[in-house]
C-alpha cells in the first residue's frame, strides 16, 4: 500500500473512533435527558397520585414509567430510605433488578481513556511518518541517504553510452574485472584500488562513467551526494557514513558513489561553522572507513568533483584514493562519438555530419554536446520540419553560444550601419592575418548583450598559444573600433568596442604578467592573484611588485595594444574597397558565411539555398558549416 493509501486508512480510523464517542456521549445524554428531571418527593408525589404505573429499582436508583404517557424517568433514591414502604397502599406495581457494576465500570473507563488512547495513536503514526525510509525523516538522522539504482528501474548504462573519455573508462575497465573476477589479481598478489576519484569540469560525465562501470560489471550501485552527509548536529554525517558501508558490506561486491565529495572532504583545521566540527567529524569516519582497522573487502568507492584543489590530502593518498582519474573536455574525435551517441535518438537529414559538429565545437563538454542536440531537435520541431538538419545545429550552436536572436530589437539605419562597419572591421583584420583563425561567419542580428558578432573557427584543438597568434588576436580585436574611427571619425566612435577593449587589455597583461612577453620585464611571473587558499582559509596574497615594475607593467601592456591597433588599422586602410563591399553586404544580408565573405571579396556572386529536405549533399554556400570555435569578437 502507497503512501496516501495508509494515510486515507488511518484518517478513516481516527473518524469512526470520532463517531463512536460521539454516539456513546450522544446516547447517555439521550439517557440522562429521558431519565433526570424528578427528584425524589416529586417521584412520591407523582406515584401516590397514580400517575406512575411501574418501576424498577437497581441499587441506588429507580427506573419508573410514566402511566399515561409511558415516558421512562429516572429518580436517585437517598440512602437508608425504603422505597417499599413509601409505596404501600400505591397502584405502582414494583420490580427489583440486579446491578451490574463491572459493565458500568468498563463503559465509564472506556469512555474516559477513548481520548488518551487517540493521542497516543496519534503521535505513533506522525513519529512513524518522520522516520521514513532511508534516513529521511526526523527519527532516522544516523541512517545513510544512499540510494540504489536498478535497472529495472533506471536502465542500464554501459561503456558504449559513454564516449569521448577513452582514457578514463581504461582505468575504470580495471574495476570492473575485479568486480567480475576478484580472483584474477589476487591470485598474482595485487589489490584494486579501494576508491578511483572522478576530476573534471562540470559536464564531463563523471556520473555517467560511474554508472557505466556498475553497469558493465553488474554489481549494486549506491549513490549519494556529499552535501547529504552534513547537518546541523555532530556526529550524524559519521553516522551515515557507518551506516552506508553497512550497506555495502551486505551487498558487497557493490560501488559507492559520492558525487561532488568537496562538500565533505575539505581540508581540515578551517574552523568554519563557528567551531562546529561536524564536517570533520565525518571526514574522518569516512577515512577510517576506507583505511582503517575493519576493512571493507568488495566495497569500491568512487567519487566525483571539480575542485580537487580543496581536498583533504588524508583523502588523496594510496589506500583511499588510490587513483584520481582526470576526466577532461573531450577533444574532435571525443565531441564527434559523443554527438554520434546523441544522435541516435534524432531523426537527422542526410546533409548532418558530426564531424562538422564537433570541429565547430572546441570546448564543449559532454552535457553542452547533449544541449545542443536537444535545442536543434527542438528548433526543427518548431519550424515544423521532419528531420533535423545542419541549419537547425548550427542555430542551436549559435543560440547556445551566444543567446537567441534578439529580433524584437529594433536598430536604426545608422546604428545598423555603424554595427555593420564595425563587424566587417574584425572579419576583414582577421582574413588578413595569417595567424588568425579562419572566419566561421559574420552577423548583425543582436543575440545576447552583442549587437553584431564575428566568430572564428580553430582547424584544430589548441592547447596552447603562439607569440604570433597573440597578435593576431589582438589585431582582430581593435578590428572594429578602427573600422569605426576611419569610417565615422573620432568623434562618432561608440562605446560598441569596450568588450574587444577589455579583451585585449586582459590578454595583452597576461602577455606581460605571467607568458614572459615583454623584452624589458624578462620571463618572470609578475601576476597578482586576488585571493589563494591556505588550509581552507581565503587569505590576500601581498603585493609581489614594486611601483616602479607595477608602472613599467601598465606601460608595456599599453605598446602592445598599441601595437595590435597600428596592424588593424594599416590592413583596413590598404583594404578601404573591401571593407566598404563587406560593410554593405552585411547590411543587405545581415548575416555571411566565411566562404561568402571570400567569394564576396573575390567578386563572386552570393547563391543562398534553402535545405528543408533531407539530402544527400548540401551546397557549401547554403548554411555555415560549422562554428562558434572561440568567443565571439565584436560587440
Amino acid at each position: 500500500m502507497n503512501g496516501f493509501g495508509k494515510n486515507l486508512v488511518f484518517w478513516l480510523a481516527v473518524a469512526l473512533v470520532l463517531l463512536f464517542m460521539f454516539n456513546i456521549m450522544q446516547g447517555a445524554n439521550t439517557q440522562n435527558a429521558a431519565t433526570n428531571g424528578l427528584s425524589y418527593s416529586q417521584f412520591i408525589a407523582e406515584a401516590q397520585s397514580g400517575s406512575v404505573s411501574d418501576v424498577t429499582i437497581k441499587g441506588q436508583e429507580l427506573y419508573g414509567v410514566y402511566a399515561s404517557s409511558g415516558n421512562r424517568f429516572k429518580v436517585m433514591v437517598p440512602p437508608n430510605e425504603n422505597v417499599f414502604d413509601r409505596l404501600q397502599g400505591t397502584a405502582v406495581e414494583i420490580s427489583a433488578d440486579k446491578e451490574n457494576p463491572e459493565e458500568v465500570s468498563f463503559l465509564s473507563i472506556l469512555v474516559s481513556l477513548l481520548p488518551a488512547i487517540l493521542i497516543i495513536g496519534v503521535w505513533i503514526f506522525f513519529m512513524r511518518q518522520m522516520q521514513g525510509k532511508g534516513g529521511g525523516g526526523a527519527m532516522g538522522f544516523g541512517k545513510s541517504k544512499a540510494k540504489m539504482l536498478s535497472e529495472e528501474k533506471h536502465g542500464r548504462v554501459t561503456f558504449d553510452d559513454v564516449a569521448g573519455i577513452e582514457e578514463a573508462k581504461q582505468d575504470l575497465e580495471e574495476v570492473v574485472e575485479f568486480l567480475k573476477d576478484p580472483h584474477k589479481f589476487s591470485r598474482l598478489g595485487g589489490k584494486i584500488p579501494k576508491g578511483a576519484l572522478l576530476v573534471g569540469q562540470p559536464g564531463t560525465g563523471k556520473t555517467l562513467v560511474a554508472r557505466a562501470v556498475a553497469g558493465e560489471a553488474g554489481v549494486p550501485f549506491f549513490t549519494i551526494s556529499g552535501s547529504d552527509f552534513v547537518e546541523m548536529f555532530v556526529g550524524v554525517g559519521a553516522s551515515r557514513v557507518r551506516d552506508m558501508f553497512e550497506q555495502g558490506k551486505k551487498n558487497a561486491p557493490c560501488i559507492i558513489f559520492i558525487d561532488e565529495i568537496d562538500a565533505v572532504g575539505r581540508h581540515r583545521g578551517a574552523g568554519l561553522g563557528g567551531g562546529n566540527d561536524e564536517r570533520e567529524q565525518t571526514l574522518n569516519q569516512l577515512l577510517v572507513e576506507m583505511d582503517g582497522f575493519e576493512s571493507n573487502e568488495g566495497v569500491i568507492i568512487l567519487a566525483a568533483t571539480n575542485r580537487p584543489d580543496v581536498l583533504d590530502p588524508a583523502l588523496l593518498r594510496p589506500g583511499r584514493f588510490d587513483r584520481q582519474i582526470v576526466v577532461p573536455l573531450p577533444d574532435i574525435k571525443g565531441r564527434d562519438k559523443i554527438l554520434q551517441v546523441h544522435m541516435k535518438k534524432v531523426p537527422l537529414a542526410h546533409s548532418v555530419d558530426p564531424m562538422v559538429i564537433a570541429r565547430g565545437t572546441p570546448g564543449f563538454s559532454g552535457a553542452d554536446l547533449a544541449n545542443l542536440v536537444n535545442e536543434a531537435a527542438l528548433l526543427a520541431a518548431r519550424r515544423g520540419k521532419r528531420v533535423v538538419g545542419m541549419e537547425e545545429f548550427e542555430d542551436a550552436k549559435d543560440k547556445v553560444l551566444m543567446g537567441a536572436e534578439r529580433k524584437s530589437m529594433v536598430m536604426s539605419e545608422d546604428e545598423k550601419k555603424l554595427t555593420a562597419y564595425h563587424e566587417a572591421g574584425h572579419a576583414l583584420v582577421a582574413l588578413n592575418e595569417p595567424a588568425s583563425d579562419p572566419v566561421h561567419k559574420a552577423t548583425i542580428v543582436p543575440r545576447g548583450r552583442a549587437l553584431g558578432v564575428v566568430m572564428r573557427l580553430p582547424e584544430n584543438d589548441r592547447l596552447s598559444m603562439s607569440l604570433e597568434k597573440l597578435e593576431a588576436d589582438l589585431s582582430v580585436a581593435m578590428g572594429g573600433r578602427v573600422a569605426e574611427e576611419l569610417i565615422f571619425g573620432p568623434n562618432k566612435v561608440t562605446t560598441g568596442a569596450s568588450s574587444d577593449i577589455s579583451q585585449a587589455t586582459n590578454m595583452a597583461r597576461k602577455m606581460v604578467t605571467e607568458w614572459g612577453y615583454s623584452e624589458k620585464l624578462g620571463t618572470i611571473r609578475y601576476a597578482q592573484d586576488q585571493e589563494e587558499v591556505f588550509l581552507g582559509h581565503s587569505v590576500s596574497q601581498s603585493k609581489n611588485m614594486s611601483d616602479e615594475t607595477a608602472a613599467l607593467v601598465d606601460s608595456e601592456v599599453r605598446r602592445i595594444v598599441e601595437g595590435g591597433y597600428s596592424r588593424a588599422k594599416k590592413i583596413l586602410t590598404d583594404h578601404m574597397d573591401d571593407l566598404h563591399k563587406l560593410a554593405k553586404a552585411l547590411m543587405e544580408y545581415e548575416l555571411l558565411s566565411g566562404d561568402e565573405i571570400k567569394d564576396l571579396l573575390a567578386g563572386r556572386p552570393i547563391i543562398r539555398v534553402q535545405d528543408d529536405e533531407p539530402s544527400d549533399t548540401t551546397p557549401k554556400s547554403s548554411v555555415p558549416s560549422s562554428g562558434g570555435g572561440e568567443a565571439p569578437q565584436g560587440a
